[in-house]
């Protein structure tokens, strides 16, 4: 069903290294944030959680892998909505022709319909990348996916958010024995690559868990981790209420979760 209007809602139409999609939504303006998926599969995953793309008011994009934007031009070019995006992502090339682009500056507010957005810059091996906090009816959502390491920039641009939706890469000795050619380890396991477990339990003991009603784990390498060490990683910080702990799925997502 689609969210019901006057809250702060989102949902995963799925997380890991074949595809990134998340939604948000105030009940009245419903945003995708990246697009990793095929488009018949973009549409069958939006099904799944009520929305059909022509409901969809914007495509935000966080940075230029294939994982989070490999769906988002043939998306838009069907449906004809707008795509947000930095000028370091559209210069990579990699988007192609979309109807309509919008361009995002880092650390500066923009407003679609009635959510509040701020593009957080992130140390990341792209050409501009951003992550965002978002906000409506008084409730403010992290998106924290995609960056090497928890710098301070990051820790104070997401403190005190209701909710977040954070990354938890990989397991650091999953992936030293793991399949990956060497290059390919230093390059996820350093600073501008992606978040071990450990360092997603850092970032979230800096962003603090006071008002914190819903942890989602994600972006979980299919190779490199496993849910249970996840979670394992970050239910010491939850004062034994794991309840507002959950997992992103690459295949199912995540069903709606509203922010009360």
């Amino acid at each position: 069903m689609p969210p019901a209007a006057r809250a702060l809602h989102f949902a995963s139409l799925g997380s890991g290294s074949k595809g990134n999609a998340t939604l948000v939504s105030d009940g009245e303006t419903h945003l995708l944030i990246d697009c990793g998926f095929g488009l018949r599969d973009t549409e069958r995953r939006l099904a799944r959680l009520g929305l059909h793309p022509k409901q969809l008011a914007a495509v935000l994009v966080t940075h230029e892998h294939g994982d989070h934007i490999g769906g988002v031009g043939a998306l838009a070019r069907r449906h004809g909505m707008p795509v947000y995006l930095t000028p370091g992502t559209w210069l990579s090339g990699r988007l192609k022709e979309v109807p309509r682009h919008e361009w995002i500056t880092p650390q500066a507010m923009l407003a679609i319909g009635g959510i509040e957005i701020m593009p957080v810059t992130v140390p990341h091996d792209a050409r501009e990348p951003v992550q965002f906090h978002l906000s409506a009816h008084g409730r403010r959502l992290g998106v924290v996916t995609d960056l090497g390491h928890p710098s301070a920039h990051v820790i104070q641009a997401f403190a005190g958010c209701d909710a977040l939706i954070l990354e938890c890469n990989h397991d650091r000795q999953m992936l030293a024995d793991g399949p990956y050619p060497p290059r390919l380890k230093r390059r996820v396991g350093g600073d501008w690559g992606h978040l071990s477990n450990p360092q997603a339990a850092t970032l979230l003991a800096g962003v603090g868990l006071d008002r914190l009603q819903r942890i989602v784990c994600s972006h979980l390498s299919e190779h490199n981790n496993r849910p249970e060490l996840a979670l394992e990683a970050l239910v010491p910080l939850l004062d034994g209420d794991e309840s507002r702990l959950v997992v992103a799925a690459q295949d199912q997502g995540l069903d709606w979760q509203t922010i009360r």
